[in-house]
């Protein structure tokens, strides 16, 4: 019997519970496949304490994983038993040895990429792609700010704006966390916790602004950040660690500069899958080619999942995390 972590109900990690379960046949259009690793995500979380309510309980949180397709139903044309097949996105359900999933969110990945790189990597790559590509196209010459650099998103971004010509400008929580962040290109790690980010970055740029700020910490950043931009300048707020943003008087972003303000999410940016295969193979490309390293920092076991999230929560996490069946 193949197993899974189940959550009847929402609350603290306690509610993940790893148990029995049967995911079935596929059905027409669905894919079968065995996970060889499974992401861990900040989303998780949302969705395990009802910020993000799920459909329906119970339920299968996780929403990355890669493995291998053991079945196909009908009509299936995207992937064949026995190919490597990594996803991120909706439906959630990757906290299992198996799945069902709608083939059509399944895209095979390179074989110079390995099962525990592409779990790690597809949420967050996909996001750095839409942040660096689709809110704001980012070239040579313009300068970023991205918080939580240390992060898994904030390690790929630095890496891709780097690779791009930015300057790139990332906030972090401790002095490990912005050794980090300069060993994946970012030139100007700020610690957040012992100076003020907005001054340094008016310092940074010689009071210009950033032409864009990535901000996935919500709350506790938000009108920060908006001090960091330039005339102009884009913000995306994509994440909400400390909390969701306060309700926004839109006369504030005429008032900073006439300023640039989305709220995207990957769903959205990958719903049709042309866009998931433009997104997946520019970060195929940029991994293959060496410009982004995918390093996975932490690995527990799926079973373990309720632990996996108290260190998630608490911080103690760095980079890319899995969970392993």
């Amino acid at each position: 019997m193949s197993k899974a972590i189940i959550m009847s109900e929402t609350g603290g990690p306690e509610v993940l519970r790893w148990v029995d379960h049967d995911p079935g046949q596929p059905g027409p259009g669905e894919a079968l496949i065995r996970h060889e690793a499974v992401g861990l995500n900040f989303i998780d979380v949302y969705h395990r304490t009802g910020l993000y309510p799920l459909s329906s309980l119970p339920a299968t949180p996780g929403m990355e994983g890669a493995g291998i397709v053991e079945a196909v139903g009908e009509g299936v044309k995207e992937v064949s038993a026995g190919d490597r097949v990594a996803y991120a996105g909706l439906p959630p359900g990757a906290y299992a040895e198996s799945r069902l999933i709608p083939a059509d969110r399944l895209v095979t990945f390179p074989e110079s990429i390995s099962p525990r790189q592409a779990a790690a990597m597809m949420l967050q790559g996909m996001t750095a792609r839409y942040l660096l590509r689709g809110c704001y196209d980012v070239k040579a010459g313009d300068t970023v700010l991205i918080h939580a650099a240390a992060g898994g998103v904030g390690s790929i971004v630095c890496q891709w704006a780097d690779h791009l010509g930015a300057t790139v400008i990332g906030t972090v929580g401790s002095e490990k966390k912005a050794e980090i962040a300069r060993s994946n290109g970012c030139h100007h790690p700020i610690r957040y916790a012992e100076e003020d980010f907005v001054a340094r970055v008016r310092e940074i740029t010689g009071d210009r602004g950033v032409d864009v700020v990535y901000d996935s910490v919500g709350q506790a950043t938000f009108m920060q950040s908006l001090d960091c931009l330039r005339p102009m300048g884009t913000m995306v707020t994509f994440g909400q660690a400390s909390g969701p943003v306060q309700p926004l008087d839109l006369g504030l972003l005429a008032a900073k500069g006439s300023l640039f303000l989305t709220r995207p999410s990957l769903m959205t940016y990958t719903a049709r899958r042309d866009d998931l295969l433009a997104h997946a193979q520019d970060l195929f490309k940029v991994i293959t080619e060496g410009a982004v390293k995918i390093n996975v920092s932490q690995t527990y076991p799926l079973a373990e999942a309720a632990r996996a999230h108290r260190d998630l929560e608490a911080r103690k996490t760095t980079g890319s995390t899995i969970l392993v069946p």
